[in-house]
């Protein structure tokens, strides 16, 4: 990779927010991805800063932060209502029915120009732009017609639906438009990439493979590039004194004996969280499994509240654990607890270490770092890792319990099991695990789509 060549990243969100008179770099799989390349590689970061007060561009480290102005309105259509009430349940299976207002068509095309805008004005010449997510499908080629000199790279953190489900788009064609105007499409699985190509060359737009796209005399390639996490970071924090201590805490409070279910989500319909309460609750009503022998816990951060689908989420998961915990937990005992709040990453790293099976069941998920996250922790070659086969990161972790999260009565087997594991077992595929995790770790993610993008 070209490490003089300057970069601009475009995505939703700036890499940093503001703590009292200044400005601190954000937590996330992105930022910790990216900010280090920027740091070296010198470039800008387009984003929006999370207030609809209009900041100026500034300078963060050694490289520029250029702040997009959305006012309250435009927020509404075009975070809340089209990229979260359109786009993102329809693809992720359309769990959820998505909705095809066409009031808020508009202010997605306008939130995506002025994106567009800001990055041509601050895009060095012949330099490289890399535009992130299903918020900013139309920036590509809208960054093309006012800067054709620039390589633009465009990825998708979430799946991209088959053909059957993308035709539902009122709008199908202009966001097919919109990313073919980027050089390299990449996606976390090569399924996503297939349902691209493929809708792509149904709608008459481009001609070619899987891989390689012709649109008119222009190249676009489509590849695969999973994403990742900063493994020794993980490796790391949960390794330190403070992190082995507060692990030591939570299994002594929870009870000594008690082995930790541990599961760690956004608030949200399509991380299948009452499904798995629910074959929590199949499992000790064979009563095989005691709450005396294990204990659940599910930390839900909250996420996009506005939205009424996220509100009836949270009471369906409040209510299943009040059931669960109101006909099996002891006086000492609680079968499940819940906390609805965010953790900082050296919080998690504690509960991670502290945990005896990480169940990450999502319904449908573009790739899933909290597997990565919990396999990173686990130094001791301990835990056993129950993952949903519709995550992306079932692609990568093979040496995972494996389990399809819409059968209640296998997930339970799968908890019982995995609860049951021999250490040998668990320890050969926690190695296993841990040198895939990090060999591909978020420094490489990002190093191959830059390479495939500066050509």
């Amino acid at each position: 990779m070209p490490k003089s060549k300057p970069i601009v990243i475009v995505a939703n969100r700036l890499p940093v927010q503001r703590v009292g008179d200044r400005f601190v770099e954000s937590a996330g799989g992105l930022v910790t991805a990216l900010v280090p390349t920027l740091k070296a590689r010198g470039g800008a970061w387009v984003g929006w800063p999370g207030v609809s007060t209009p900041l100026r561009r500034f300078r963060f480290e050694n490289f520029r932060v250029q702040p997009v102005h959305i006012s309250e309105a435009e927020e509404d259509g075009f975070y809340n209502q089209f990229s979260n009430r359109t786009l993102w349940p329809l693809y992720h299976d359309a769990i959820r029915t998505p909705e095809f207002d066409h009031s808020w068509w508009r202010p997605y095309v306008v939130v995506n120009h002025r994106y567009a805008k800001a990055a041509a004005a601050v895009a060095p010449r012949n330099g490289l732009v890399w535009v992130h997510d299903y918020h900013l499908q139309l920036v590509p080629a809208m960054l093309r017609s006012m800067r054709p000199d620039v390589r633009i790279g465009f990825f998708l953190h979430v799946p991209f639906p088959p053909e059957e489900l993308f035709a539902w788009l009122p709008w199908r064609e202009r966001i097919l438009e919109g990313l073919l105007g980027a050089d390299v499409v990449g996606f976390q699985t090569q399924a996503s990439a297939r349902n691209f190509s493929r809708a792509a060359r149904e709608y008459n737009l481009a001609e070619g493979t899987d891989t390689e796209l012709a649109v008119g005399r222009r190249k676009v390639r489509v590849g695969t590039f999973p994403i990742s996490i900063d493994f020794q970071w993980f490796a790391e924090a949960a390794s330190k004194p403070e992190s082995l201590r507060e692990a030591s805490l939570l299994k002594r409070r929870l009870g000594a004996s008690r082995k930790i279910l541990l599961s760690v989500d956004r608030l949200d319909y399509t991380k299948g969280i009452d499904l798995r309460l629910l074959a929590f609750e199949a499992m000790l009503k064979r009563k095989r499994v005691r709450v005396s022998e294990c204990v659940f816990i599910q930390i839900a951060s909250p996420s996009r509240e506005p939205v009424h689908e996220y509100a009836q989420m949270r009471v369906r998961i409040e209510q299943l654990v009040g059931r669960i915990n109101g006909e099996f937990s002891e006086p000492g005992r609680v079968a499940v607890h819940y906390f609805r709040r965010g953790y900082t990453r050296e919080q998690l790293a504690a509960y991670y270490r502290a945990a005896d099976v990480m169940i990450v069941t999502p319904l449908r998920d573009g790739m899933n770092l909290v597997a990565k996250e919990f396999v990173a922790t686990r130094s001791d070659y301990s835990g056993v890792l129950v993952l949903s086969e519709f995550a992306g990161a079932a692609r990568e972790l093979r040496q995972a319990t494996i389990v399809n999260p819409r059968n209640i009565e296998g997930m339970a087997d799968a908890f019982e099991t995995a609860l049951n594991t021999s250490k040998r077992d668990a320890r050969h595929r926690m190695a296993i695990l841990r040198t895939i995790v990090r060999r591909h770790d978020v420094f490489e993610w990002a190093d191959n789509f830059l390479e495939a993008l500066a050509g």
